[in-house]
């Protein structure tokens, strides 16, 4: 029996319900402690935003947990969806152009199409039009957990393909923090991040293998990034880059890669600690009758709108128009119904679409609950409607056109 530990990606397929299960486990409490009569709701309420520590930053002010959460340890779940990303795009399933083209079509219109239902259903109101971006991340771990509880019912091709669009997805997402969710920038300090991120990189090109330099030169360039108005959480993902990696084809599971060491190390903390930790600070919706109420105002279903409708349309457009205009091939193994139903599950937007709605309307905590009773109702439907079509539909070992 081999001694090698298993892959990250072979840990991300078959144990990711588990940190679904826990996300939904700490998000379903804090609601319940949100919406507990008299005191209770204070008390999670003040847990949420007690002061922890010194103002590391003048427009953060003084830290507090959910901030630590949102702004600390979320470098380190982006740090590893950095890692994710580079391994899937030099030693894994995106690292030639023929594997990427289908899931960078899926990805990119998967966001494109969900921005313009938001816009559409909130255009009477122009200040809202900062929320676009809500509904148009995935959240690779729920979307990916409800794949896992389907088992054999889902070929592991479309578990891998979604796997693929999430990771693409979350460099876009990435990509809209660093570029619309980033004001007032401290040139100083950004030159103080760069200059981090050159060393690192040249550690990587001198060949230096361990990795305490590397965490050590993350925890600089995230407080650098922090100090210079770019959300601090595009630390992790471009520490992430500089990590060095030795190419292993078709064996992913080397120990002797920096990046994979620190892969394997690092994801259970984010998975199983950290993801569910920042559904707690989060989740506390308070559900009564003015909100339920609100559920059809312009910007919570925008934002439900855009995740149940845009994504699938997005998505599943994207891979059907490739398919017939011969540009990319589908999921082998899969039925077009199954592709669809994995298509509907990338409307679960819950992690990431929560942390860009805090990032849209960050003066206005009226506007996120909003935001977060939106990201509810099209994640819960498009889970179920996925849930259920991937059920219903028999897995079967070939399909026709």
């Amino acid at each position: 029996m081999s001694s090698r530990p298993q892959s990250a990606l072979r840990d991300f397929l078959t144990g990711e319900a588990g940190g679904a299960i826990l996300l939904i486990v700490a998000a379903a409490l804090a609601m319940l402690l949100a919406n507990l009569p008299g005191h209770g709701a204070h008390f999670y309420h003040h847990l949420v935003h007690a002061e922890l520590g010194p103002a590391l930053s003048p427009k953060l002010g003084t830290m507090t947990v959910h901030s630590w959460v949102n702004d600390g340890l979320m470098a380190i779940f982006f740090l590893v969806v950095g890692l994710e990303i580079k391994r899937e795009f030099l030693d894994g399933g995106l690292s030639t152009w023929e594997r990427r083209r289908l899931p960078i079509l899926a990805a990119g219109a998967g966001m494109i199409a969900p921005a313009l239902v938001y816009l559409t259903v909130t255009i009477s109101r122009s200040e809202l039009a900062n929320g676009w971006a809500i509904p148009a991340a995935t959240d690779i771990a729920f979307a990916i957990g409800v794949l896992a509880l389907l088992g054999d019912r889902a070929p592991t091709s479309l578990k891998l393909f979604l796997t693929a669009v999430a990771i693409v997805d979350d460099m876009g997402a990435v990509a809209i923090i660093a570029l619309f969710y980033t004001d007032g920038l401290d040139i100083a300090a950004l030159a103080g991040g760069a200059t981090v991120l050159a060393v690192m990189y040249g550690m990587n090109r001198a060949g230096v293998r361990t990795l305490a330099p590397y965490l050590t030169g993350f925890v600089l360039l995230w407080y650098l990034t922090l100090l210079s108005g770019v959300h601090a959480t595009v630390a992790g993902v471009l520490a992430a880059m500089t990590v060095p990696i030795r190419s292993t084809p078709g064996t992913p599971d080397v120990a002797d890669s920096p990046l994979h060491r620190l892969e394997h190390h690092a994801h259970p903390w984010s998975a199983y600690a950290i993801v569910p930790l920042f559904g707690f600070v989060n989740s506390g919706l308070t559900l009564n009758g003015d909100m339920l109420r609100s559920l059809l105002a312009p910007l919570p279903l925008g934002v439900g709108l855009g995740l149940f409708l845009g994504k699938q349309i997005g998505v599943f457009g994207a891979i059907w128009g490739a398919v017939r205009l011969g540009i990319a091939q589908r999921p082998s193994e899969a039925s077009w119904g199954q592709v669809y139903g994995m298509a509907m599950l990338c409307g679960i937007g819950f992690t990431m679409s929560l942390f860009i709605g805090a990032l849209a309307f960050p003066d206005q905590p009226s506007l996120v609950e909003e935001a977060k009773g939106g990201i509810l109702m099209g994640s819960l439907l498009s889970a179920f409607a996925g849930y259920v079509l991937l059920r219903w539909i028999a897995p079967k070992s070939r399909y026709s056109e």
